[in-house]
C-alpha cells in the first residue's frame, strides 16, 4: 500500500472560508466516486453525526453545521475509487472546487496516524472519534435482529473489545481518539446508537 502521509498540516485557501457544496453538490460527487451503497451509508451516517453533535453540543450555527456536516459526507469520498492515495485525491478536489480550508482540513484528520494531520479543533477531533466508532456501532446493528432498538452501550462495548468482529475497525484509533475529547466513550457510544439509528 502506498504511503498516505498528506505531508502538510495547510490546506485550502482561506480566502475561500464560508464556501460549501451543496448537498446536491456532495451527493453527486459520492454517487459518480463510490459505487459501494454500504460506504456511501458510512458517510451519510458519519455526516448526520457531525451535524447533530455541531447543533447539540457545540451550538453551532446553520453555517457552522453544514462545515460539519460537508466533512462527514466527503470523508472517505476516495476511498474506493483511489485506496492508494485515499484523502489526497478527495482534499485536492475541494482545494480545485475552493471549498472552507476547515472542511478540507477535518477530511484530512480524520485518520492521524495514517496521514499525519492531527486533530486540534473541535470539528477535527469529531470526526475522527464518530469514523470507527461508527462503522462498529453499525456492524453490531446488522447481526441484531432488531437493528438498533435496544441497543445497549455495554454490548457496543463488549464488541468492542472483540477483535475478531469487525475486524477492519481500528479499535486503537477509537480509544485514541476518545482520550482527546472531553466526553467518556459511553457518551459517544450513547449519541451515535440514538442518532445513527435513523440515517439510511
Amino acid at each position: 500500500m502506498a504511503n498516505r502521509k498528506l505531508n502538510r498540516n495547510s490546506f485550502g485557501d482561506p480566502k475561500n472560508a464560508g464556501r460549501l457544496m451543496t448537498t446536491d453538490e456532495a451527493l453527486a460527487l459520492l454517487n459518480e466516486w463510490v459505487p459501494n451503497e454500504r460506504l456511501r451509508l458510512h458517510m451519510k451516517q458519519v455526516a448526520a453525526l457531525m451535524k447533530a453533535w455541531a447543533l447539540e453540543k457545540e451550538n453551532a450555527d446553520a453555517q457552522t453545521a453544514a462545515k460539519w456536516e460537508l466533512a462527514g459526507l466527503l470523508h472517505d469520498a476516495d476511498w474506493e475509487k483511489f485506496p492508494d492515495d485515499h484523502c489526497r485525491i478527495i482534499i485536492e478536489e475541494l482545494e480545485r472546487r475552493n471549498i472552507d480550508p476547515e472542511v478540507i482540513r477535518c477530511i484530512a484528520c480524520h485518520g492521524p496516524r495514517i496521514f499525519g494531520v492531527e486533530p486540534v479543533t473541535p470539528m477535527e477531533k469529531m470526526i475522527y472519534a464518530f469514523d470507527e466508532l461508527s462503522g462498529l456501532i453499525h456492524a453490531y446493528s446488522l447481526m441484531r435482529p432488531e437493528g438498533y432498538e435496544g441497543m445497549e452501550i455495554k454490548g457496543v462495548k463488549k464488541r468492542l473489545k472483540e477483535k475478531s468482529f469487525a475486524a477492519g475497525v481500528n479499535r486503537e484509533d477509537i480509544y485514541d481518539a476518545v482520550s482527546r475529547l472531553s466526553v467518556s466513550l459511553d457518551e459517544l457510544i450513547d449519541f451515535i446508537i440514538s442518532r445513527q439509528k435513523t440515517v439510511c
